[in-house]
């Protein structure tokens, strides 16, 4: 049986800031247990702790000196849904109120790198692949290659680094790689981990890992040109042999509208009933004119330049001329949006809401309620959302880029096949014309609205598939 190890900084049910967590969440439980035994590494953080630490079971204590970085940790174990956790714990750097952001986290991630390494070495736990995803870890695979390669069963692991979103690097001093990391200034002059004259955590998990994968196929593409290559797409056109793009999916037992703590839960034989039924709850929960011929249109993002909030904002005075639209808007995130959004719901009270902030259950609600879900962003490595609401009945409308362009097939009149609503160029005339084209389907053509939501519904978003595919990369890595 081939032993897996997920490194990752977050994971539900644990701690979430965006979709890794949901990710690392799901897919090992979707991993094929009678082939492989798998675990999840993460940090001790202070909001796990707080509601955890007394269901933790304490394994060990190590040390970890690496360059200047001296401290002390302790091994906890918790299994969840089958699943075992392990957490490392020290409150000098896991012990704060927010998950990133601060000024010392290069020191934070390297700790937790080293750490992860030193566990396996005092637990004399050794997997045949570890799994690490993000920035975060992404130095792991090069530590295990570099630093502690004299040991056998550390030189014999192979690894797999998952990019989340290609954004986000981890961009520091060089002296990270040697105060923090104790590599060897031999390997900052040969070039393996250097990035111009600076440290990047992604470029070295992307050079050192023996497979890299990233969350759909449209993205790996996507992520090997200058558009969105983020400066890193000649690092990764190197590695293209190596590179696989596989779509996530999400935990169908989390997301479920037969058993989901919803206004009434449904399926596919009665969905007509149920939306409709949530819709209402969910107009009279956000203050909206309760009319179940209105198209309630919703978005639960991120309110960034990524998300394509500001075609959103651009077209609102426009939406608003059609007194059949409705708006709710769930998020948090630039000033601009935020006060754009609230300018609008302030100014068309019954019409627009936006609720600034997080409410996981009004995240549920606002999927089985609404009629359609806007994800029209600017690039979309895979997307969540777009796969809840189709599992919750509500059709995307997305632009095709990364995973959105993966997973939401447009509607064709002629042949009535699609599961959603999808456009090209990034510009707010593309975005209105198909939502114009979306709304007078919805209006004038509801039979074959409905069958857009059976397509949607009945359409795969488990991680089944994909783990086999994860399965067939590991079995390819350890023969």
């Amino acid at each position: 049986m081939k032993k897996v190890l997920f490194a990752s900084f977050e994971s539900l049910p644990f701690i979430k800031t965006g979709g890794l967590a949901d990710v690392v969440y799901a897919l090992p439980k979707a991993i094929d247990k009678s082939k492989y035994e798998v675990k999840v590494v993460l940090p001790l953080l202070k909001k796990i702790k707080e509601k955890y630490y007394d269901r933790l079971t304490y394994l060990d204590h190590i040390r970890v000196d690496s360059g200047i970085i001296h401290e002390e940790a302790n091994i906890y174990e918790y299994v969840n849904e089958g699943i075992p956790y392990l957490f490392i714990e020290n409150d000098h750097f896991f012990y704060r109120d927010d998950v990133y952001g601060y000024g010392d986290d290069a020191m934070r991630f390297s700790f937790y790198s080293v750490a992860v390494v030193e566990m396996m070495i005092r637990l004399g736990y050794y997997p045949d692949i570890i799994h690490t995803h993000d920035y975060h870890t992404a130095v792991i695979p090069a530590l295990c290659k570099l630093r502690f390669y004299r040991i056998d069963e550390i030189r014999r692991i192979k690894h797999v680094f998952t990019i989340h979103n290609l954004v986000y690097q981890g961009e520091y001093d060089k002296q990270v790689l040697f105060d923090y990391l104790a590599f060897d200034y031999a390997n900052w002059e040969d070039g393996c981990l250097r990035y111009k004259d600076y440290c990047n955590f992604m470029k070295i998990g992307i050079t050192f890992a023996d497979d890299v994968t990233t969350v759909s196929e449209t993205y790996s593409k996507e992520i090997q040109t200058p558009q969105f290559g983020e400066r890193l797409e000649s690092v990764l056109e190197l590695r293209k042999d190596d590179l696989y793009g596989i779509v996530n999916g999400i935990d169908t037992d989390s997301f479920d509208p037969k058993t989901d703590k919803i206004a009434k839960n449904y399926t596919q034989a009665n969905y007509l009933k149920g939306k409709a039924e949530n819709k209402e709850a969910l107009q009279k929960e956000m203050g909206l004119e309760v009319n179940p011929d209105k198209l309630l249109v919703s978005m639960v993002t991120r309110l960034t330049f990524q998300k394509g909030v500001e075609l959103l904002t651009d077209s609102m005075d426009w939406i608003l001329m059609n007194p059949n639209i409705q708006i709710c808007v769930l998020g948090t995130g630039e000033q601009r949006f935020e006060d754009a959004l609230r300018y609008y719901e302030d100014s068309n009270k019954g019409r627009v809401v936006f609720y600034r902030g997080y409410n996981e259950a009004l995240a549920h609600s606002i999927y089985a309620g609404s009629d359609m879900l806007l994800m029209p962003s600017l690039f979309e490595p895979c997307g969540i959302s777009q796969l809840i609401s189709m599992r919750y009945g509500t059709l995307p409308l997305v632009r095709e880029t990364g995973g959105l362009k993966d997973t939401v097939e447009p509607y064709n009149e002629y042949t009535g096949e699609g599961r959603g609503f999808t456009f090209g160029p990034y510009d707010a005339g593309s975005f209105r014309t198909v939502l114009d084209y979306a709304y007078k389907t919805y209006a004038g053509k509801r039979k074959d609205w409905n069958r857009l939501i059976k397509n949607a519904m009945n359409y795969d978003v488990s991680f089944a598939l994909s783990a086999r595919k994860y399965e067939s990369l590991y079995d390819n890595l350890v023969k």
